[in-house]
């Protein structure tokens, strides 16, 4: 993980947030590499479930929200985890995450009584702060859809079963954060609320663990890595009939990379009662009306982008090399001319320049070719195109793939439909 973490600072994937002072614990920058890969992510999820499928639209909804919301999901009674602290050391651990709750794991020394922590943000809405107008930081992005179901139901004509996507940041006060950016405080979620008759429900739930289980395998997990681990009753959420993790094997173990929950009409049925307003689902084909049970897979954008990374880290003996699937990749296409002398570099810049408008691209000049390569495979880049003496004569470039590092020759009126090929045919 040591590694990961060094390249991540090095080469601008990820850096420490408020570096300069010292940083914010638990709070993490995304760097221009870093930005790309979160967003390839993030934009291969929605291809994926939302413009590849005609039964899930999607929303963005506000992080602030009325706190009748969070009265009616129950996060301001239930959402909390248990708290200790050390009375010598002054740490503080989950004490569910303890194997004695008499000893500190750090000191020894005597802990406190356990009490109950909600990890909700809080804060003030106008200029006045008292009770009246405290408002939170969104824990979730599930409610904003849940509150919104009447509207893009019926605005989107759908009709069970359909889903709901949605993207977004969410804002936990955790008692203790860590393993670089797989647990913080503020995070992104990539969800689905999938809407489905009473009754089906369980089938639906079976459909999306394996279709997102497959999600994580095509576009590179290695399957020795990634697993469904299905709930203990004990360990289920208030709302949840039934859950599994999608889990990954970190270099700290296997975590959680996404859950998928049956939330059965839950959500719905309570902010129906808080809001007085009727979400009933009425199907004018069979006259049925009822309120939908409600199937959500949850991912994390940030751990999907940190496992992404840590399963595509590879060394060889002679170059560390990011094996991302080049959909994936920051950067698709790097351009270098072989010397800068001959009009090799005038033309290596016409080059890049073409295959910007298709690609996000990189030119470099500096060093040997071959450190050019290096720093390329080390960022996870698939291809690199060498403008050299031949291509001075007749119109042709050296294409080198990242992984086999076989090198051939394409003409450069070719080059697009070649790297759109190889792409394609991921």
């Amino acid at each position: 993980m040591e590694k990961v973490v060094s390249l991540c600072k090095r080469r601008g994937f990820i850096f420490q947030s408020s570096e300069i002072y010292g940083g914010l614990n638990s709070c993490w920058d995304y760097g221009p590499l870093g930005v790309e890969l979160k967003n390839n992510t993030k934009g291969l999820w929605w291809k994926s479930v939302v413009q590849e499928r005609e039964d899930i639209v999607g929303v963005d909804s506000s992080i602030l929200m009325h706190p009748d919301v969070w009265h009616a999901s129950g996060h301001i009674d239930n959402f909390s985890d248990p708290l200790v602290d050390c009375k010598e050391c002054k740490h503080r651990f989950r004490a569910d995450d303890l194997k004695e709750l008499n000893k500190c794991p750090d000191c020894g020394g005597e802990l406190t009584e356990l009490r109950q922590f909600n990890l909700m943000f809080k804060t003030f809405m106008g200029p006045v702060e008292d009770q009246s107008s405290t408002v939170y930081l969104r824990p979730e992005t599930a409610q904003g859809i849940f509150v919104n179901f009447k509207n893009i139901q019926t605005s989107a004509r759908m009709k069970p079963p359909f889903g709901i996507a949605q993207i977004g940041k969410a804002f936990r006060n955790e008692i203790t954060p860590g393993n670089f950016t797989f647990r913080t405080r503020e995070f992104e979620q990539m969800e689905i609320e999938f809407f489905v008759k009473p009754g089906s429900d369980l089938e639906w739930y079976e459909y999306w663990k394996e279709e997102r289980y497959r999600w994580y395998l095509k576009y590179g997990i290695k399957k020795d890595n990634l697993r469904i681990r299905e709930h203990d009753k004990n360990e289920l959420a208030h709302y949840a009939k039934v859950c599994s993790d999608i889990e990954y094997q970190f270099p700290f173990g296997w975590a959680e990379l996404e859950g998928i929950a049956d939330r059965t009409d839950f959500d719905l049925r309570q902010h129906s009662k808080q809001s007085g307003k009727d979400l009933n689902f009425f199907d004018e084909v069979t006259k049925e009306s009822y309120i939908p049970y409600v199937i959500e897979p949850s991912a994390g954008a940030d751990r999907s982008t940190l496992a992404f990374l840590v399963d595509a880290y590879d060394e060889e003996e002679d170059r560390i090399v990011l094996r991302l699937n080049p959909k994936l990749a920051p950067i698709k296409v790097a351009v270098f001319p072989l010397t800068k002398k001959d009009n090799m570099p005038e033309k290596a810049k016409d080059i890049e320049k073409m295959l910007k408008v298709y690609y996000n691209t990189f030119y470099d000049e500096k060093a040997s070719i071959g450190r050019r390569y290096r720093r390329q495979d080390e960022i996870g880049t698939p291809y690199g195109i060498t403008v050299d003496s031949i291509t001075m004569k007749d119109d042709t470039v050296t294409l080198r793939d990242r992984d086999t590092m076989e090198q051939v020759r394409v003409p450069v009126k070719g080059l697009i439909e070649e790297i759109n090929n190889r792409l394609n045919s991921l």
